[in-house]
Formats: C-alpha cells, sequence, structure tokens
C-alpha cells in the first residue's frame, strides 16, 4: 500500500492536502509553516492540484477567506503558525460556530516577546477554546496521516467543524523522515468527495453569522459546544477506517509500556517520542514507569485518559506553553481539574519544557521522575517547575 518516501515534513503535509483534492487554499508565508504553503501553491501553479490559492495579505484575512471559501461549499485549507495564529483569533471563534469544516496544519511555535521562531506550544495552547477539533501529530508519517483524516472528520454530517493538526515547528515541519505516502485511488476510496450540508446557495438561500441576540446566544453557543463533544465517536470511528484502509493506528490517547508502572509521563507532540526512549532506558534500570500520550486534544477524551492511566501513583505532565498567574502549565491545570472531578488522586507533578525550542534529552526526563518521585514521598507539590532553566 502506497510507496516509502523520504520527504520533508512539510512537503508530505502539502502532498497530504494534494491527495485529499482541496479546493481552495488561502494562506499567509510565517515562519516555519511557510514550506507547507509555498509548495501547495507550486503543486497548483504546476497543474498538480485543481484548486484555487489564495495569496492573502495577513492571517486575519487567510481565515477569512476560508470561511468564504468553506461557506460556499469547497474543500478549504490553511496553515499558520505562532503570531499567526494569533492573528487569526478572531475568525477562529467564528469558523466553528459556523459549523465550516475547514482543515488547518499548525507549525507550533513559540509566541513573542522575546521574539522567537523556535517550537513549543504557545500558541496553540492561547487556542485552546476555538471549538475545533484538536490533534497532535508526534514525526512525519503522523503529520501526513492526521491531515488525511481531518478532513474525513471535519466534513461527516455528524460533525462538521474545523479540525486543526497539530506539528511541532521544526522539530518537523522542516525535518526529512522515511514514511509511506499513499495512492490516490487509496486516499480517494476513504475520503470521498465533499457533499457539504449547507452552503451559500442562490437558488436556495439561507443566511450564515446571523446576529445572536441574548435570546438566541446561549443556545447557540451550547449547540456550538454539543457538536465539539458529539465529534468524539466519529473521530474515532474515522481512525478506525484508517487503520482499516492504510494499515496505521491512531487512538484519542496512547499508551506506552504502562501496564504496572507506578509513574507514568504524559506528554504531546514529538517530545512524546525522546519520553518513549527515556521510559524504555528508565526500564530496563529496572524503574516502574511508562507514558500516556494525548492525541486528541479537543474534545479531551476524558474516558480514555482515566483508563489510560487507572492504577498508577503518579502523573508528570509536561507542558511546553505557560498560563501566566496560576502556578500550573495549561495540560496540567485541565488534568488537575478532571482528576479532581473524577475523584481519581494520583500526584501530579507539572514541568514545563521545551520552551523557546530548547532541547528536551532522555537525561532530563531521567531528572524529572527523581523529582517527582522525591517530592511525592516527601509530600511536597512539584508545579510548573521549569526544566533547565537558568537562574
Amino acid at each position: 500500500m502506497g510507496r516509502r518516501v523520504g520527504l520533508e515534513v512539510s512537503l508530505a503535509c502539502a502532498e497530504a492536502v494534494k491527495l485529499c483534492n482541496a479546493d481552495v487554499i488561502a494562506a499567509y508565508p510565517i515562519t516555519p509553516q511557510t514550506h507547507i504553503v509555498e509548495h501547495l501553491a507550486e503543486l497548483v501553479a504546476e497543474g498538480h492540484l485543481d484548486a484555487e490559492f489564495v495569496p492573502v495579505e495577513s492571517e486575519h484575512s487567510a481565515m477569512s477567506a476560508c470561511v468564504g471559501s468553506a461557506a460556499a461549499g469547497a474543500r478549504t485549507f490553511t496553515s499558520t503558525s505562532s503570531q499567526g495564529l494569533a492573528l487569526m483569533h478572531e475568525i477562529l471563534f467564528i469558523t466553528s460556530s459556523l459549523r465550516l469544516p475547514i482543515v488547518m496544519a499548525v507549525a507550533n511555535r513559540s509566541l513573542s516577546a522575546p521574539i522567537s521562531i523556535w517550537n513549543d506550544h504557545s500558541d496553540i495552547m492561547a487556542e485552546r477554546d476555538i471549538g475545533w477539533v484538536q490533534t497532535f501529530a508526534e514525526n512525519g508519517q503522523e503529520v501526513l496521516d492526521l491531515m488525511i483524516h481531518a478532513f474525513k472528520v471535519g466534513e461527516d454530517p455528524r460533525v462538521n467543524l474545523p479540525v486543526a493538526v497539530n506539528m511541532d515547528g521544526f522539530i518537523l515541519t522542516h525535518v526529512i523522515e522515511p514514511m509511506v505516502m499513499p495512492d490516490q485511488a487509496e486516499v480517494d476510496a476513504y475520503l470521498p468527495p465533499y457533499k457539504p450540508s449547507q452552503w451559500l446557495n442562490p437558488a436556495q438561500p439561507i443566511s450564515l453569522g446571523m446576529v445572536g441576540v441574548p435570546e438566541v446566544y446561549t443556545e447557540a453557543k451550547k449547540a456550538n459546544l454539543v457538536a465539539l463533544e458529539d465529534s468524539y465517536p466519529a473521530i474515532v470511528e474515522h481512525w478506525e477506517g484508517f487503520a482499516k484502509a492504510f494499515g496505521r493506528s491512531y487512538q484519542p490517547i496512547e499508551s506506552h509500556r504502562t501496564d504496572g508502572a507506578d509513574t507514568l509521563f504524559v506528554t504531546m507532540g514529538s517530545l512524546g517520542e525522546t519520553c518513549m526512549s527515556a521510559v524504555d532506558q528508565m526500564r530496563e534500570d529496572g524503574r516502574s514507569v511508562g507514558q500516556v500520550r494525548i492525541r486528541l486534544w479537543r474534545p479531551f477524551p476524558v474516558d480514555d485518559f482515566l483508563a489510560a492511566i487507572k492504577g498508577a501513583k503518579n502523573l508528570i505532565v509536561l507542558d511546553r506553553a505557560l498560563c501566566p498567574g496560576i502556578l500550573a502549565g495549561p495540560v496540567a491545570t485541565e488534568l488537575r481539574a478532571l482528576l479532581y472531578a473524577k475523584g481519581v488522586r494520583p500526584f501530579v507533578a507539572n514541568f514545563v519544557a521545551g520552551l523557546g525550542g530548547r532541547d528536551v534529552t532522555r537525561t532530563d526526563f531521567v531528572a524529572m521522575l527523581d523529582k517527582a518521585e522525591q517530592a511525592a514521598a516527601d509530600g511536597q507539590e512539584i508545579t510548573c517547575q521549569m526544566v533547565g532553566v537558568k537562574e
């Protein structure tokens, strides 16, 4: 099935969009996502992709153009990063509330200041509440696969929501990796031509984005909330379908060597693979440790997560962003609230690592485990402790 290639991950992302036969791409360049839309522009210009490429004047305009495109019934894609995602902020909420299945690749990058073009998760964590389905990739193959899955999920009539696929900037986007590129026929069989549930059609006029007076606004937002929560079955179903079609499996929460482990690392994104390697090393050293990886960030898979951590005494939650004003990172804040609500009370140690692209090594994971286990034994809290910070 498919063919093995060695390809820069950004280009693989663009090739996935081509395989999905996107109709419209509207984008603005920003490092480190630029290679994605540059390659798509080349594919359109050279006639390899029959699509309209709209070079806009800003990321705000890019998402606005995507809203118009999707509302007109076109399969629509965009890509951005960091300050560009922040500039889209206003329109991101509109996109989900209008139930438009736009797909966006987010090359995760630090937010300024100071100016940093390197990777962390501060951009997407600032957009947690936009009402989009959100997934995280760990490597190039997953970027390619999750892009195809994103179109399938977003366009499902049971979902009709935008989908963001997160990939770590530079760590993934600019790295050449071996991967399996699906054939066009395989993708066509998995992802049929887009049939919008509603669109702006002069022959059958409808209105989108009307004023929400107080008598209807709350109900409209409730409907948006329920739609995102109810997208979970379709997301899982289409991962199961993907496994049958392409032979690669994905789950909302994925585990590594959790059986019998007292302490579990909780990771998202590309650092998950470094963590896996560190866990293997620590297991060989006789330490009771495993790992849980969050693949689906929104809607958060509560039951899957609770099942994955069942029996663990300690959790080490790795954040790659800060929540200024509260002593915890965004992932740890949410997980602690969830565990409290569910009456599940493992010791939770929260470390912030890899800000601004700083390396996180296997040695760092060993040090995190040492600190967490000591703190648990001493009954002391670890919250928002920054790894490798220079005092």
